[in-house]
């Protein structure tokens, strides 16, 4: 009965550890799938709706119109002083002519200028006396005024409302014409701006008229601008090691006029034509070396790769959590099997102490031989005790960082003979043949002489443990490279190979039936490696199951004999 209540209590621990653990991996599983599976579904989302492409396609829509701002801004700046010192038809016609010069000489991105006044059907030109001997520009000029002289007198009421009205709506006074020429081979560009003077009276229909030289608009202006925008803050553009690259074009050719620097060839991704202040022109906008349709796949394929990335790290944070609450797990139950195992272990010796101390005690015994026996048996009780209890001792100072070795020059030979003989009676009362091999050029070594006897005793009480019908035990000590070897072989049930590192755990014991039916703490081989690193040795196993195990503790011969002590 007693069994049965055990066994249901140690499943309902197991259960409840296994419901904890899997809380413990849903509790992290849970949350990493479900973000994992929201960012995939919003890639997917993003892909379907081409949102990168239609952002950037934003982004160039608004930064084109920020140009084209930009350049109407550029130009009602030149255009406004000008505007403020122009002639009237009021002026005397000398006044006139000097008035118009002055503004050429101040302003050489002017072409020319001109003054139009419908009442008195005046128009006057004047132009930039630079390109007075250069017959092209001589006849650009000619053609462009007489095309003017044609068209002007009919449309300026018009222009003239214009004006006003939006000079009256706090817009800026000004108004431009302009556009592309082509005439037998030559290709060419004018523009001009318009306005009223301000000396002009109320009533009149009176125009001023500056006309832009095409190679500052080429060289200057236009560059300006396109530099401007593209540095600016106030544009929506990414700044990336890949900026975006802007040009200007006629707007019957796909050859720009003006480009950026960083421009590549090729068509624009976005065009914007320029309407109200340089008709004709069309803007256009790219990133060099791409498309938008690639700088959307870019980003995906980006972020699908940091997705995986973050994945596989969540999937080996699961893991080593899972591995680690398994380990926790499973020392919990080695430390419950261990607190069983050592209580087993103490209750048979002080069971037996106590039967034979009792039956002393009350006198029963007539043969001295018997009372000689019964205090054998009790001091051989109290050995095994004091050896079990310092061994769960030296396990808790290890634990606890506070084991200390005291290392003197030894003997090996005469320590190894001693614990042995201390221990020789109980292994021939198990019925083990014994062998002793220790060699006589042993030299003196720094050691823990508890602490080896002690490493001694715990390879030789588990070669008693865990032999089977061949129950044999060798101890040899002998030195090979550089080593003292201190070696205990037995003809037991052998390690399998994969548990031959795991044994030197604590708490570890194997699958073997033998060693779960024999009581033991799981302590011993693991504290033999402690000592033997903490004298900067190794002990190794040399093992096949049913075949015997042969343990070996190697120890470093000093040349240089240490005194003292030493912390583990």
């Amino acid at each position: 009965m007693s069994f049965m209540k055990s066994n249901t209590a140690g499943k309902k621990r197991t259960s409840d550890r296994t419901r904890l653990l899997l809380t413990l991996e849903l509790a992290i599983i849970l949350p990493a799938v479900s973000l994992m599976a929201f960012s995939v579904w919003n890639l997917h989302k993003i892909q379907r709706d081409k949102a990168i492409e239609a952002a950037i396609q934003r982004d160039f829509t608004y930064v084109l119109g920020f140009a084209e701002k930009k350049a109407w801004h550029k130009a009602a700046g030149i255009l406004n002083p000008v505007r403020q010192e122009f002639p009237s038809c009021n002026s005397p016609g000398s006044d006139i002519k000097k008035q118009l010069d002055k503004i050429l000489a101040e302003h050489p991105e002017f072409l020319y200028v001109a003054l139009y006044d419908k009442d008195t059907d005046l128009l006057l030109w004047r132009f930039q006396e630079r390109h007075a001997a250069d017959e092209a520009w001589h006849k650009r000029l000619t053609d462009t005024m007489t095309m003017i002289d044609k068209w002007l007198p009919f449309e300026a009421p018009d222009m003239v409302h214009r004006v006003r009205v939006g000079g009256e709506k706090d817009e800026m006074p000004f108004g431009f014409e302009g556009g592309w020429v082509e005439r037998d081979d030559d290709h060419y560009y004018w523009n001009f701006g318009y306005f009223i003077p301000a000396a002009a009276p109320r009533d009149d229909v009176s125009l001023g008229l500056v006309g832009f030289d095409p190679e500052y608009l080429r060289n200057s202006f236009f560059p300006g601008v396109i530099t401007d925008v593209l540095s600016s803050k106030n544009t929506a553009l990414r700044s990336d090691a890949n900026p975006p690259a802007m040009m200007i074009r006629p707007a019957k050719s796909y050859i720009p006029w003006i480009t950026s620097s960083g421009w590549d060839g090729g068509k624009p991704e976005m065009e914007r034509p320029l309407v109200n202040v340089f008709q004709g022109m069309v803007l256009g906008i790219k990133y060099p070396g791409t498309t938008i349709a690639a700088i959307g796949a870019k980003f995906l394929r980006y972020n699908y790769i940091v997705l995986g990335a973050l994945s596989l790290l969540m999937a080996g944070g699961v893991y080593m959590a899972y591995r680690n609450i398994s380990r926790e797990m499973n020392l919990a139950r080695l430390k419950s099997d261990f607190v069983a195992n050592v209580s087993h272990e103490l209750r048979t010796p002080l069971a037996l102490i106590r039967l034979y101390a009792e039956t002393l005690e009350l006198g029963r015994l007539t043969a001295k031989e018997k009372y000689q026996e019964y205090f054998r048996i009790i001091r051989e009780e109290s050995e095994r005790l004091s050896a079990l209890i310092n061994n769960i001792l030296d396990f808790s100072r290890i634990e606890a960082g506070r084991k200390e070795y005291e290392f003197k020059e030894t003997d090996l030979g005469e320590l190894v003979r001693t614990t042995l003989e201390s221990y020789r009676f109980q292994i021939e009362q198990n019925g083990f043949a014994f062998e002793e091999n220790i060699a006589a050029d042993i030299p003196p070594v720094n050691v823990d002489r508890e602490a080896i006897a002690r490493s001694l005793l715990n390879l030789v009480n588990n070669a008693l443990k865990y032999s089977k019908d061949q129950k044999y035990i060798g101890v040899s000590l002998y030195r090979a490279n550089g080593s003292v070897n201190l070696e205990v072989r037995d003809r037991g049930i052998g390690i399998a190979p994969a548990e031959q590192e795991k044994i030197f755990e604590k708490f570890y014991r194997c699958g073997d039936p033998l060693v779960h039916n024999t009581k033991g703490s799981g302590l011993g081989l693991s504290l033999v490696r402690h000592i033997a690193q903490a004298h900067g040795g190794n002990v190794s196993v040399e093992s096949a199951p049913q075949k015997g195990s042969i343990f070996t503790i190697a120890l470093p011969i000093d040349p240089h004999p240490r005194q003292g002590q030493a912390t583990a």
